[in-house]
């Protein structure tokens, strides 16, 4: 069965390959994805967002193809934008580069601390300013994230440590140095968005505490709590009124 939300992803991309090919032709879904990206994706199809667009594909009855590139600045420029694919997957409101489908699913940061150490309830816990914190750095500018300005809202900026949230791309999981620094102490908790946090914890060699940040928004411009939708270009599937 598919879900509503699900729905409206297929009814999306039905329309687009329907424009795309001919009567005859077998459907292809030409999906843009980041090859080295757990637990989002990678090129040996063993990411979650993967394991979604096989079931889109299956759906379609389309066979599924990858173009590969890095999530760096310029993606969706060099990927969608540049017709080599008809979906990005995983991709935030207000991106205004291309138009999104309905969201299929939820998440926010979360904490990440030993199971044997100091644990964190909320960004208001008088605990952090006895902590080093370390949060994820977004952007090859080390733009921050909501929780780092959430951190320095609470004068909690010297006990911060950045953590490139695309680590080092030589390595098998580039995203995972920040909970690696938790497990090995170097940190007392993590801040991080929370898929990246549940998969690495649950593969470190000493037990891990995951948590979901509270408050969920700080302050009405400031959410820790997103949606995520897949993304289209801007010229295909306009969404209906009820959308």
């Amino acid at each position: 069965m598919v879900s509503l939300r699900a729905a409206a992803v297929l009814a999306c991309l039905a329309s687009l390959l329907a424009m795309a090919l001919p009567a005859k032709a077998q459907r292809e879904l030409r999906v843009c994805a980041d090859p080295n990206n757990l637990p989002f994706s990678n090129e040996h199809g063993e990411g979650f967002e993967n394991k979604i667009v096989e079931l889109i594909a299956n759906q379609l009855g389309a066979h599924l193809s990858y173009t590969w590139w890095a999530e760096r600045r310029g993606f969706i420029r060099n990927t969608l934008n540049a017709g080599s694919c008809d979906l990005v997957p995983g991709i935030t409101n207000g991106i205004e580069m291309l138009r999104t489908t309905r969201p299929y699913y939820r998440s926010g940061y979360a904490f990440v601390t030993r199971s044997d150490g100091p644990q964190v309830t909320s960004l208001d816990d008088p605990i952090l300013h006895r902590l080093k914190i370390g949060i994820q750095l977004v952007g090859e500018d080390g733009a921050n994230p909501p929780p780092a300005e959430a951190l320095a809202r609470r004068g909690l900026i010297d006990n911060v440590r950045g953590y490139s949230v695309y680590g080092d791309y030589r390595d098998e999981a580039p995203a995972a140095a920040i909970v690696d620094a938790v497990a090995r102490g170097d940190i007392d908790v993590a801040v991080v968005w929370g898929p990246i946090g549940g998969y690495f914890a649950s593969r470190e060699p000493v037990p891990l505490t995951v948590s979901l940040v509270t408050p969920q928004s700080d302050g009405p411009r400031l959410p820790m709590v997103f949606d995520i939708n897949m993304g289209v270009r801007k010229d295909r599937c306009l969404r209906s009124p009820g959308d």
